[in-house]
């Protein structure tokens, strides 16, 4: 970066920041909030900014911002500008945690662009073969026809580790699928993750973080099926076939926010993306919603609360208070661009290494190798997997000064109606 730009930067980003302090008031809440909650066990990474990380919570208030939600009981949570990439506040941003179904973010952010999705299959036992005791299940059948586009509402609406399985199948195979989530993260600079199942399964080592799966979520909704998917409601899903008629049964989305269920209402410009669980992760959850032209991303990881459906409430919260923090707090950090984004810059601080997991050797190796295969794509002028779903940045330069304001548009980011 030029010097003058660097002197310009710096000088502009003082001078926001200066009207912006954290009050006595909401510093004593927040060190009695993060008093009662687990501590990461190891350091954290800094991929974003130094303060993402630092241990508890991450927030700086301006004069008249609200201050954040009482009781939020998450062991690591984010809340952030989805366009502007801008972190409005966190809490353990970078604790690398299991994180259940949230991970098929990345599996279909990475595997979607590759399947066409009119493409059709006939299912085999083998394709079902692994899928995990007590996985969440869509109803896909050996022997059974299915497209391409059904197998993705399986994956999004009821969190089908059998559809997972089969387009993955469709992709090369579980290893192949592995190997290339893993690169894929490793590309969009969300070295917190390890993958080892593509399905977010619990498997030994497989962890993520809350700004990874943040990083996912943004990247994921770049693409329109991505969109669609993840804020479709209801659809009718292929059964069996009776009387020569293929039966269809209603399948519809486990994310509470979008449909509403047990007590918790659907959130008010809520369009996705995508919610888990397991017995080692608890329950995980990343949402999206627009309100007023501006668009929020919120990651919740694993609540320590015993009230019902935790998760989403303290998403839906902290939404609210990112809705009304408009404007009134200062960035703690922000989401990074993918490593073959033009608007990419050096991380700065300290980046973790992807945890070692099956398969993939130790974390130094994975991402040495998965940086030389993007680096390889780059040189070659090929379209990778990677390369394929970067996505761009609509650059704005402010008045005379050389400032980028970095913008990521989510265009048409709608709850939709249900799907038939």
């Amino acid at each position: 970066m030029p010097a003058l730009k660097k002197i310009a930067l710096t000088v502009i980003s003082a001078a926001l920041l200066s009207g912006f302090v954290v009050g006595p008031a909401s510093a004593d809440d927040k060190d009695k909030a993060d008093a009662k909650q687990p501590t990461p066990t190891a350091d954290m990474s800094t991929v974003g900014g130094e303060r993402l990380g630092e241990a508890g919570t991450q927030v700086s208030l301006g004069p008249g911002a609200p201050v954040l939600p009482k009781e939020l009981t998450g062991r690591s949570w984010i809340v952030a500008d989805a366009e502007s990439g801008d972190v409005l506040a966190a809490h353990n941003a970078h604790w690398r945690l299991p994180p259940a179904s949230t991970l098929k973010m990345l599996f279909a952010d990475t595997v979607l662009p590759s399947l066409p999705k009119n493409q059709s299959v006939t299912v085999t036992d083998s394709q079902l073969a692994d899928v995990g005791a007590g996985s969440s299940l869509v109803g896909v059948k050996e022997d059974h026809t299915y497209t391409v586009h059904d197998l993705w509402l399986g994956v999004f609406l009821r969190s089908g580790n059998d559809a997972v399985h089969v387009l993955a199948d469709l992709f090369g195979g579980i290893p192949a699928t592995v190997t290339a989530m893993q690169k894929h993260a490793v590309e969009l600079q969300a070295l917190d993750t390890t993958v080892v199942s593509p399905d977010g399964y619990d498997a030994d080592r497989q962890v993520s973080s809350a700004y990874d799966l943040t990083l996912f979520a943004r990247n994921g909704l770049q693409k329109k099926d991505f969109r669609e998917y993840a804020a479709t409601a209801t659809a009718d899903f292929p059964g069996g076939e009776e009387d020569g008629k293929r039966e269809t049964f209603q399948i519809q989305n486990t994310n509470r926010l979008l449909t509403g269920d047990a007590g918790i209402a659907p959130y008010d410009g809520i369009a996705g993306v995508k919610n888990g669980y397991t017995s080692q992760a608890g329950n995980t959850f990343t949402g999206v919603a627009e309100r007023g032209g501006r668009v929020l991303l919120v990651t919740v990881m694993n609540p320590e609360s015993d009230e019902s459906h935790a998760v989403y409430k303290e998403a839906a919260s902290l939404l609210d208070w990112g809705f009304a923090a408009d404007g009134k707090v200062a960035p703690v950090g922000e989401l990074v661009a993918p490593r073959s984004s033009d608007a990419a810059e050096p991380v700065p601080g300290k980046g973790a290494e992807p945890a070692t997991g099956p398969g993939s050797g130790s974390g130094a190796q994975a991402r040495a190798a998965a940086s030389a295969e993007v680096a390889a794509e780059q040189r070659s002028g090929g379209v990778g997997i990677a390369l394929a779903v970067a996505g761009g940045f609509l650059v704005l330069l402010a008045g005379g000064v050389f400032v980028v304001n970095r913008r990521w548009p989510l265009p048409d980011l709608v709850r939709r109606l249900p799907r038939r």
